[in-house]
């Protein structure tokens, strides 16, 4: 007897399709995104709509991290935003909660681990101001740690699908573009790690910026309180 779809089976063959008849985004370069095997998409950060975005132009699962508020909602109005963040492949973190935030480190190894394809901002938040902040070296964490190829993404028009402050996303274009992976297995043998890590990060991150020709702000982004 087959199995019954699971929520994620069931929205992806939903929402992309739908989304995309909607925003009509315009897609570049998604055969650097292999079909197959563990990867990290490591994408510039404008809006709370990227973590939908991605896995609308991707044919593949992505699994991206989001804040535990979002799963644990009561009533009725919380199962539908559970399910629907569980249907786009989110898992929850407490961002608040510091040894919390490093497990999920360890849950995105996992993710790799099983072959997925794991999305990360390496900006950390959301950019407020259009520039492209620098990345935090997560991402290379991950990658040298996974031994796992980073496929650089640029996105365009996000901040104006969904502006900080909108609860819905809105009928915008978007551009989305996916550049060479960026693969760091062999190349830092011998290296102290923390430069390793450094490096590499700063490679992805200007693959970004190439992919979206932000203006780089030269400083880490900081979350706002209320964000």
């Amino acid at each position: 007897m087959p199995s019954a779809p699971s929520v994620y089976g069931v929205l992806h063959a939903v929402v992309p399709p739908l989304a995309r008849a909607v925003w009509r985004p315009t897609v570049t370069g998604l055969h650097h995104v292999p079909a197959t095997g563990p990867v990290i998409l490591a994408s510039n950060h404008l809006s709370f709509a990227d973590s939908v975005v991605i896995p609308v132009v991707v044919p593949r699962k992505v699994v991206f991290l989001a804040k535990s508020d979002y799963f644990t909602g009561p009533g009725l109005a919380g199962w539908l935003q559970r399910a629907w963040f569980e249907g786009l492949g989110m898992l929850p973190v407490d961002r608040d909660d510091t040894k919390a935030a490093m497990a999920s480190l360890d849950t995105a190894l996992e993710v790799l681990a099983r072959g997925e394809a794991f999305g990360i901002y390496p900006e950390g938040t959301r950019s407020r101001d259009g520039r492209l902040y620098r990345g935090r070296t997560g991402v290379a964490h991950l990658a040298l740690t996974a031994g796992v190829p980073v496929v650089p993404v640029g996105l365009r028009g996000t901040e104006r699908l969904q502006p900080v402050g909108a609860r819905l996303p809105r009928v915008r274009h978007v551009d989305v573009a996916f550049g060479a992976p960026v693969d760091p297995r062999g190349r830092y043998d011998g290296m102290p790690l923390g430069r390793a890590r450094r490096l590499l990060t700063d490679e992805v991150m200007t693959a970004v910026q190439r992919l979206t020709g932000q203006v780089e702000a030269g400083t880490y982004n900081e979350r706002p309180p209320d964000a």
